[in-house]
C-alpha cells in the first residue's frame, strides 16, 4: 500500500511541496478511490478508475517511444482522455503542449515545428507532420498494466499555445517543473472540491485549472462544450462550489430567461472565478446580485507569470472596473512606448517589475519578449488609480477579444491578402453585445475584380483559418 503521507496530506487531499503531478494523482487515488474524479458527458469516472487508465496510457505511449523530456502535443475536443493523457504525460516526465483541433493544417503544422515536438496525441485527422501520430481513439489494449510509474518530473513542466501578434503561433514554455508548489494554486481553490469547467482544455486557464485540481483531490464536472441552460443544470445536479468562467459565458447565462435563471439553485457556489477578458459591469454587477459578491472573484494576469492581480465582488463594488492591485512581491508600473513611468490616471502600458528582481523565467518560441529593464509586459493597456487599483483600458492594441479569445489581425489580414484578388486588407474589431467583439474586414480589390460571393470568399479565407475566426454571415 502507498504511503499516501509522503506525496499528499491524506485528511486534506492538499499535495505536499515537490510532489510530482503523476504522483499526486496516484496518491489521491490510494486516498480516495471511490471519490469522482471526472465527470464528462454524462459518465463519471472515480479516482481510481481515472488513475487507472492514465497509468495504462503512460505505460502503452512509453512502449510506443514517448521518452522522459519529450514535448508532446495535445490536441482533441474536451473528453476524459485529455486529461488522462496530460497526466499519462507527467507519469513518464514528458511535457504536454495542449493544441486547439480545430486549427488548419498550416497552424497546426507551425506548432508542431515550432514546439520540436515528437509525438502528437490526437485523433487520426491531425496533421501531425513530422511528429507520431497516437490515435487517441484506438482502444488501450486490456493487458496493459494499470500499475503506477516511478515518479518522473518533467521540465518544462508544460508548454502553452497562444497567438502571436506577427500572425504566427507563438508557444510560452513554463520554466517550472511538474511539481506541486505555490505556482500550481489557485485563486481560491482548495482541495477536494467540485470544480465546473465550461471552457475548451487546449486554452491554457481551462486546462491549468482542471489539471491542478484534479491533482488537490477534486471532482471535474466538465463540460464538452458551453451551453448556459446545461452549465446551470450541472451546478445544482453535482452541486458545484468551484466555477471557472470567461465573461462571454457569465453574460449568456445571465441573458437567459429570468424565470430560468431565477429557478436555478446556485447556492452551492463558494467560488466563481473569471478571467481571459474585462467583464461589462452590468453583467459583472449580475452575478454578484444572483450569487453574492464574496463569490464572485476576477484574476488578471497571463501564461508566463510575470505578475497578476486578483479581486473579490466586496473589493470591486468598491473600485468598479479595476482588476485589483499589485500582489506583495510585485510592482504595477504604467509606461509610454519608451518604458519611462506615466502619472497616476494615465493610459500606458501595462508593466510589471517583481520586487525581488527575480523574474519566472518563461520562454517564448516564436515571438518577442517585451522585457524593458527589470519590467515585464503581457502588451496589454491600462492604469492605475490613487489607490494602486489597476484599469484595463485595452487587452492589446493589436488584438482582438471575441469571446475571451485572443485573435490577432495580422493573421487574419496575411491570410485574406494571399487570396490573387487582394490587394490590401484591414482587421479590425466592431462591439458585440455577446462576444464583446466581433472581427470586421476591410479588403481593397484588385483593380478590374467584380466583388466576390460573401459565402465563397470566406469560404476561401477559412481554409487558412481555424473556425474561430471566421463567420459566414
Amino acid at each position: 500500500m502507498m504511503d499516501v503521507d509522503h506525496w499528499i496530506d491524506a485528511a486534506t487531499g492538499q499535495p505536499h511541496a515537490g510532489t510530482p503531478l503523476g504522483m499526486a494523482l496516484t496518491a489521491q487515488a490510494h486516498s480516495t478511490p471511490d471519490r469522482p474524479a471526472m465527470t464528462i458527458a454524462g459518465k463519471t469516472y472515480s479516482f481510481a478508475r481515472f488513475e487507472a487508465l492514465a497509468n495504462q496510457r503512460a505505460h502503452d505511449l512509453s512502449a510506443r517511444g514517448v521518452q522522459p523530456g519529450d514535448r508532446v502535443i495535445l490536441s482533441m475536443p474536451n473528453r476524459v482522455e485529455y486529461l488522462q493523457c496530460a497526466f499519462a504525460l507527467w507519469k513518464i516526465g514528458a511535457a504536454p503542449c495542449p493544441v486547439s483541433e480545430r486549427l488548419t493544417e498550416a497552424e497546426f503544422q507551425t506548432i508542431v515545428e515550432l514546439s520540436d515536438a515528437a509525438h502528437v496525441i490526437g485523433p487520426r485527422s491531425l496533421p501531425a507532420g513530422a511528429a507520431r501520430l497516437h490515435d487517441i481513439d484506438a482502444p488501450l489494449d486490456p493487458a496493459l498494466s494499470d500499475a503506477p510509474l516511478p515518479a518522473a518530473i518533467a521540465q518544462p513542466g508544460k508548454i502553452a499555445n497562444s497567438g502571436g501578434s506577427t500572425g504566427r503561433p507563438k508557444l510560452i514554455v513554463d520554466p517550472l517543473p511538474s511539481v506541486w508548489g505555490p505556482d500550481k494554486e489557485g485563486c481560491r481553490r482548495g482541495p477536494r472540491l467540485t470544480l465546473l469547467n465550461p471552457g475548451p482544455l487546449y486554452h491554457s486557464a481551462p486546462f491549468n485549472t482542471t489539471a491542478m485540481a484534479l491533482a488537490q483531490g477534486t471532482h471535474i464536472v466538465c463540460m464538452e462544450r458551453f451551453d448556459p441552460q446545461f452549465w446551470l443544470e450541472l451546478v445544482e445536479r453535482h452541486r458545484v462550489d468551484y466555477a471557472y468562467m470567461v465573461p462571454t459565458m457569465m453574460t449568456r447565462i445571465a441573458k437567459l430567461p429570468a424565470q430560468e435563471t431565477a429557478s436555478a439553485d446556485l447556492s452551492s457556489i463558494e467560488t466563481l472565478l473569471h478571467m481571459a477578458a474585462p467583464c461589462p459591469m452590468n453583467v459583472k454587477r449580475w452575478w454578484i446580485d444572483r450569487i453574492g459578491a464574496d463569490h464572485v472573484w476576477e484574476v488578471y494576469g497571463g501564461t508566463e507569470r510575470i505578475g497578476g492581480t486578483t479581486i473579490g465582488g466586496a473589493e470591486w463594488l468598491a473600485h468598479p472596473q479595476s482588476v485589483g492591485r499589485a500582489r506583495p512581491d510585485e510592482e504595477i508600473l504604467i509606461t509610454d512606448e519608451q518604458g519611462r513611468p506615466l502619472p497616476q490616471g494615465e493610459i500606458g502600458e501595462i508593466r510589471f517589475r517583481k520586487t525581488s528582481g527575480v523574474r519566472t523565467g518563461y520562454a517564448y518560441i516564436g515571438s518577442d519578449y517585451r522585457i524593458v529593464a527589470d519590467t515585464d509586459s503581457f502588451g496589454d493597456m491600462g492604469w492605475l488609480d490613487r489607490d494602486g487599483y489597476l484599469y484595463i483600458a485595452d487587452r492589446r492594441t493589436d488584438m482582438i477579444l471575441v469571446g475571451g479569445v485572443n485573435i490577432y489581425p495580422a493573421e487574419i489580414e496575411a491570410a485574406v491578402e494571399a487570396l490573387p484578388e487582394v490587394l490590401c486588407c484591414a482587421v479590425i474589431g466592431l462591439p458585440d453585445a455577446d462576444l464583446g467583439n466581433r472581427v470586421h474586414a476591410i479588403v481593397e480589390l484588385a483593380q478590374a475584380t467584380p466583388p466576390p460571393d460573401p459565402v465563397a470568399f470566406l469560404r476561401r479565407v477559412g481554409e487558412r483559418l481555424s473556425g474561430l475566426r471566421v463567420r459566414t454571415h
